[in-house]
């Protein structure tokens, strides 16, 4: 007997898709409430390019003299350093003020729109730094670095 094939799937575009929604609380980051997001700050339009946002797993060599071969088993997990890039506000008024250094809360990486069912990721978040850039034939821009704090809730379901 064959293995079952996967179900159709639909790919999709991620600059059409994406949302990057900035929370200050949250009770359960496994179990975002829709009050939850709706008190949060869609950043999307501002966010020009982001670096990290991912996690991954060491791994750890479990050696056994009688064989050659060595196994490994899952290790611990860590998040990848973490940054979003804004466009800066002639006015003044931009990221800087709503993600100053050091302030607490959670980013929201909504996979494909902020749409009930969809898959989020939840990152536990504390601001690092700013650093700006500027370019003489470019938008200016800050780089927003984050530490993540504690282990990100991962394809954790949309409310409605």
């Amino acid at each position: 007997m064959a293995a079952t094939p996967i179900t159709t799937f639909t790919p999709y575009y991620t600059k059409e898709n994406i949302k990057w929604v900035w929370v200050t609380a949250i009770a359960n980051k496994a179990a975002v409430t829709r009050a939850e997001i709706n008190a949060g700050t869609d950043i999307t339009e501002i966010v020009n390019e982001w670096d990290g946002w991912t996690v991954s797993t060491g791994f750890v060599d479990v050696p056994n003299p009688n064989r050659r071969f060595t196994p490994k088993i899952p290790g611990g997990i860590e998040a990848a350093d973490s940054s979003l890039t804004t466009y800066l506000n002639k006015a003044g008024i931009d990221a800087r003020q709503l993600l100053p250094e050091l302030e607490e809360g959670f980013m929201l990486r909504m996979d494909a729109q902020d749409v009930a069912g969809r898959l989020m990721d939840v990152f536990p978040s504390t601001v690092a730094s700013h650093s700006k850039t500027f370019e003489m034939d470019g938008s200016p821009m800050v780089v927003i670095q984050f530490a993540i704090t504690d282990e990100p809730a991962t394809d954790v379901v949309i409310p409605a």
